[in-house]
């Protein structure tokens, strides 16, 4: 390592976000950034540890200790090649991965201060399209054809690969842009979408074709490929079946974020079609990070107020025994947005949506109550008879979504991401994207031998 003591005397530094009275104004990305030299004295502060959990703990298997000693050094560009070597898109990890590396880091664990891996990989790619690292290759061709259904960071990943391993790729999307949840479900404040764009420009380079407005029919694929990946995520979201759900005013969450993406990106809606906060009372309705995104998005739009709900108990604070180092903690997570303005309320479960002239204007919540299961596994809940009222014109459904069920897929058909899994993460997405790139490569080679 460049320092194996600088722990010992560098501090953590977080770039932090831009302040709350001028973000909230626009949809700009909110986390700020370090100067190189600031960055390269974070990098420095990764320990010779012996043992990297920070390895262990990412789905993709990056090397932080390498690419944090290239980095220490000034050596972006060797730093950028390491990164690049497990994780096709650290663009859009640096910005919205949670950062299970960091949570596992011997420095959480003896300090609570983390080498700021997720900010440094930002850095580094950031750098390496700045500087012009970030070049299209020409990949020799082995003569066979995958088509990819899907173009989310699973989808893109495994066309990553498997364009790079010779073959021709083609990705269909539904939609009427590439991108797929990083496109339509994660708000410009996160992820700003000329960040997508400039990375699907390098894969058209490279010999990708994208297809947008193609939706595919997984029981008549189109012909001509000798494989196919789906990794058409998750689509639907899990719905709340209560009294009130057909009264106008209430939406899923992604129903809103898409909308605001499309706005942003200059599309048109009708009054009628606008989905907007401005000047309502809002109600989200999930924990999640999904809700979280909701609740920056109303306050852009200028809610008057925003509360968000969670039938869970509230976690707890700073440190969790049942999830101890190096495992990811679950413990209470206070997001941008959250610091942006709203109401959180935990253990509360929604009975029904009350209405005036067909439109929401309120939510009859009950306290509940978790005990333990007596056969073990998730505890089980009581209601209390605590009920109360909220106040909501706006009610944003954000509780996750089903894993989707798939028909019966025939030889050389593959599944990646969430379209396999469930709701996960989008490192874990990638992951999976080039994993199956691997499988599809492994079932070609053995289909050609025969």
């Amino acid at each position: 390592m460049g320092n194996p003591k600088a722990f010992l005397t560098i501090p953590r530094q977080e770039a932090g976000y831009r302040p709350i009275h001028d973000r909230i104004t626009d949809f700009s990305e909110v986390e700020q950034t370090l100067n190189t030299g600031e960055r390269k004295l974070q990098a420095s502060r990764c320990m010779d540890c012996g043992v990297p959990f920070c390895h262990w703990a990412c789905p993709l298997g990056n090397r932080p200790p390498e690419f944090q000693d290239a980095l220490c050094k000034g050596k972006w560009q060797e730093a950028y090649e390491i990164l690049t070597r497990t994780n096709d898109f650290p663009e859009f990890t640096g910005r919205i991965c949670p950062a299970l590396c960091e949570k596992s880091c011997v420095l959480k664990l003896s300090m609570d201060a983390p080498v700021t891996i997720r900010e440094d990989e930002a850095a580094i790619i950031e750098a390496a399209f700045r500087e012009g690292y970030v070049q299209p290759k020409a990949y020799k061709r082995n003569g066979m054809k995958v088509a990819v259904i899907g173009s989310g960071p699973g989808g893109l990943a495994a066309a990553n690969q498997l364009n790079k391993k010779g073959y021709d790729v083609t990705v269909f999307e539904k939609l009427e842009y590439v991108g797929g949840l990083l496109r339509f479900g994660i708000p410009n404040f996160k992820l700003n979408k000329p960040i997508i764009d400039r990375r699907i420009h390098v894969m058209e380079a490279e010999g990708i074709t994208f297809k947008v407005n193609a939706d595919i029919d997984f029981s008549n694929l189109p012909e001509g490929f000798n494989a196919y990946c789906i990794c058409t995520g998750t689509p639907q979201a899990r719905d709340l079946a209560i009294p009130g759900r057909e009264l106008k005013g209430i939406h899923f969450a992604m129903e809103m974020l898409a909308q605001q993406n499309r706005v942003l990106a200059g599309q048109t809606f009708t009054k009628e079609e606008r989905i907007s906060a401005k000047g309502k009372h809002v109600l989200v309705i999930g924990g999640g990070d999904t809700g979280s995104d909701c609740i920056g998005t109303s306050n852009r739009q200028g809610a008057l107020s925003v509360t968000q709900i969670e039938i869970m108990p509230q976690p707890p604070v700073g440190h969790n025994p049942a999830t101890p180092w190096p495992q990811y903690p679950l413990v209470l997570k206070t997001s941008s947005s959250h610091e942006e303005g709203c109401t959180r309320r935990w253990s509360l479960s929604s009975n029904r949506f009350i209405g005036k002239n067909g439109h929401v204007c309120g939510v009859e919540v009950e306290e509940v109550e978790w005990v333990p299961n007596p056969e073990g596994g998730r505890p089980i809940m009581k209601p209390t008879g605590k009920k109360a009222v909220l106040k909501a014109d706006l009610v944003l459904l954000a509780m996750g979504f089903l894993k989707p069920e798939l028909p019966p897929l025939s030889e050389g058909v593959f599944v990646a991401g969430d379209a396999a899994t469930g709701a996960s993460l989008v490192v874990k997405c990638i992951a999976s994207g080039r994993q199956i790139a691997n499988d599809i490569d492994a079932y070609c080679r053995a289909s050609a031998k025969h």
